[in-house]
C-alpha cells in the first residue's frame, strides 16, 4: 500500500500555534519534509524543533534559488520547475515504499505555500490529506492587536510583486487589505499606499509571532529593508455598533 502525503500547516511562526491535529500527524509519520534555502536550516525546521522525535527521517528540500533572480524572469521559473519536479519524486519514493510523509508548510499549506507545487504533482498518484494552519496574516494582525474587518468590510489580499499601478487601483477599492510578499517590494508598496490615500492607516509587521517580531505604523518605518516574513496590514473601518 502507498503512504499518505500530509500537507501540514505550521502556522505563522510561534511553535505553540500549531493545531493539535498538526502535532499528532507530525509525531506519527515516519518521514517529515520541509523547505529551506540552500545552506540554511530554515524557519520551518526551527518551528518543528519541539515536535519531532529522534526516530523520524527528515527530508529537507532546499530551494536552488530564492531572491537571487527576479521572480518574473524565465530563469527563475525554470529553476523552480525543475526543483519541484525533483522534490516530488523524492517524496514519491517514500510514498511508494508505503511510508507516510508530512510536508510541513509555514502558515497554511494552500495559501501561497510551496506545498501546493508538490501537491498537484502527487495528488493523483498517492492518498493526500491537508492539515490547515493559522495563516501568517492572522498571526500578524494578532501581534499588532489590529481589528481588520468590521461589519460588511471586504478583505482584499494583495501580492506586493504586482505593478505599482495595479496595487494602487486595488487599494483604492479595498475596504481592508493585506499586502503579502513585501521584501524588496516595500518602496513600491509604500508608494502605492500613498497614491491610494491609505498610507496613514497601514501597519508594518515583520516576523509576526516569532522572536524579534517588529510591529509599527508603516509611516514610522523609514528604511526600505524588509525580511521575507513581513507584510502590511490596512484595516477596514466599516459598520459597527
Amino acid at each position: 500500500m502507498s503512504g499518505t502525503l500530509y500537507g501540514v500547516g505550521l502556522g505563522p511562526g510561534d511553535p505553540e500555534l500549531l493545531t493539535v491535529k498538526a502535532v499528532r500527524v507530525l509525531q506519527a509519520v515516519p518521514v517529515v519534509s520541509f523547505f529551506a534555502k540552500a545552506g540554511r536550516r530554515g524557519n520551518a525546521r526551527a518551528i518543528l524543533d519541539g515536535w519531532l522525535t529522534p526516530v523520524q527521517t527528515e527530508e529537507p528540500l532546499y530551494y536552488p534559488v530564492t531572491t537571487e533572480i527576479p521572480v518574473g524572469e524565465d530563469a527563475y521559473t525554470e529553476a523552480l520547475r525543475g526543483f519541484y519536479a525533483e522534490a516530488a519524486e523524492r517524496l514519491a519514493a517514500h510514498l511508494s515504499a508505503g511510508r507516510d510523509v508530512a510536508l510541513a508548510s509555514e502558515g497554511d499549506p494552500l495559501f501561497y505555500g510551496s506545498f501546493m507545487h508538490l501537491y498537484v504533482r502527487l495528488r493523483d498518484r498517492f492518498p493526500t490529506q491537508i492539515i490547515p494552519g493559522v495563516p501568517s496574516m492572522a498571526g500578524c494582525w494578532a501581534a499588532a492587536g489590529l481589528p481588520m474587518t468590521w461589519g460588511d468590510d471586504t478583505l482584499t489580499i494583495l501580492a506586493g510583486t504586482q505593478p505599482q499601478s495595479d496595487l494602487t487601483a486595488k487599494l483604492q477599492t479595498s475596504e481592508a487589505a493585506v499586502i503579502m510578499k513585501v521584501g524588496r517590494n516595500l518602496p513600491k508598496i509604500r508608494a502605492a499606499l500613498a497614491d491610494a490615500g491609505r498610507l496613514a492607516a497601514a501597519v508594518y509587521v515583520a516576523r509576526g509571532t516569532m522572536a524579534g517580531q517588529e510591529v509599527c505604523p508603516l509611516t514610522a518605518k523609514t528604511d526600505d529593508t524588509a525580511p521575507y516574513f513581513s507584510l502590511v496590514l490596512v484595516p477596514g473601518n466599516g459598520r459597527r455598533p
